[in-house]
């Protein structure tokens, strides 16, 4: 069944915070954060944001199928001084996510190489010869019925690391198109996959600061 974009219009917009020099939104599951290249893929967070606040500025990304913390620079000194943290690796974030099964132990983390799978990307695969590192430290919150839910805190930001690297200890995330099949991909009507936390210091007041979106499964 072929993918189709229909993204989410309600609400529309969510912002969480906003200052004269960065503004954090809400991503939903299923909006692009930033356009695609087809007129049918426009449709994104950054356009959106754009409307209301026409100096915003990229500076991350999250997958479309994950939901949580976007930050936007809304100037070149914010833009390049987040951008330095993220390169860095000097942000704190964590995702929440509900994975198929219960892992033995109850806290662990993945170090395994990722590389594009470029015959069917956007896919990422392991490979030990030429992927580039990855390391993701995740810990049990809540063993459910027939799955878990879990902090994960990357450590680098490989596309689709997080989703990778539960499929690989064998608990895919639920809802999960690309990872999830043939049965933790069914168990949720979207990937339960949500960006909870992000700290860094602010770009110009260089002041501490947090955020943090309730998870929506």
């Amino acid at each position: 069944m072929p993918f189709v974009y229909n993204p989410p219009t309600t609400p529309w917009l969510d912002i969480v915070y906003q200052d004269d020099d960065i503004v954090v939104v809400n991503k939903p599951s299923g909006l692009l954060s930033v356009p695609g290249r087809e007129l049918i893929h426009r449709d994104s967070v950054t356009l959106r944001l754009m409307r209301v606040l026409p100096t915003a500025l990229v500076v991350h990304r999250l997958d479309m199928d994950t939901s949580g913390i976007m930050l936007f620079a809304l100037n070149k000194a914010a833009q390049s001084g987040i951008s330095r943290q993220f390169q860095q690796r000097t942000t704190q974030k964590s995702y929440l996510a509900k994975i198929i099964g219960h892992p033995e132990q109850d806290s662990d983390s993945v170090d395994l190489p990722l590389i594009c799978d470029w015959p069917n990307r956007p896919l990422q695969i392991v490979d030990h010869e030429v992927g580039k590192p990855s390391l993701t430290h995740w810990k049990v919150l809540e063993r459910l019925q027939d799955s878990t839910l879990i902090e994960l805190t990357p450590i680098t930001g490989r596309s689709h690391q997080l989703r990778v690297h539960m499929q690989q200890i064998d608990h895919p995330i639920l809802g999960d198109r690309f990872y999830g099949k043939p049965d933790a991909y069914p168990m949720a009507p979207r990937l339960c996959l949500h960006a909870h936390t992000l700290s860094i210091t602010h770009p110009i007041t260089e002041e501490p600061i947090s955020f943090t979106t309730p998870c929506p499964f």
